[in-house]
């Protein structure tokens, strides 16, 4: 069966905990749309094209997964893109809470959309994109926690040498 997953998130920035997650969907669906959320509550440090640039540059590998921006219901882009499943990560206990509410409201509101959980690899189980963003604006070491491109757009934006 050709399982198409869809994967959530700002990605504000892309970090190696989500490419772990990405890296695995990867191997068990036969096509995995990272997809780039605008969520207009928060106030990203890279606008949507910045993100969706950074994740097409890292995620080059993968024959199987595709970068799009969206700023529409979750439920609405899945349908649009042919998604069957919403992939979403886990890194602590704290996340189950939130996602749990998700999944059960968007599968009232799609019902043939299912929602599976990834938890990232141990060494990525602690990494945020907020905590990366803080620790890079103090100039902070944060190059085992995001890739390179993503290393020298943060060193771009805090105008700064964080290594």
């Amino acid at each position: 069966m050709n399982v198409t997953a869809i994967y959530p998130g700002t990605f504000d920035p892309v970090t190696n905990g989500h490419l772990d997650i990405i890296s695995r969907a990867a191997k068990l669906y036969h096509k995995v749309i990272v997809a780039v959320a605008v969520n207009s509550n928060k106030a990203p440090l890279f606008d949507i094209e910045q993100r969706v640039a950074l994740l097409e540059q890292v995620t080059t590998e993968f024959t199987n997964v595709d970068i799009i921006g969206f700023d529409n219901l979750l439920v609405d882009c899945a349908k649009q893109q042919g998604a069957n499943v919403v992939l979403r990560g886990l890194r602590a206990i704290s996340d189950f809470e939130y996602e749990f509410q998700l999944a059960g409201m968007n599968r009232r509101l799609s019902p043939e959309l299912e929602t599976m959980f990834l938890t990232p690899a141990e060494q990525y189980g602690f990494i945020s994109s907020s905590m990366i963003k803080e620790i890079a604006r103090l100039g902070g070491n944060i190059t085992e926690f995001v890739p390179d491109n993503v290393l020298q757009h943060l060193i771009e934006k805090f105008n700064r040498k964080v290594e």
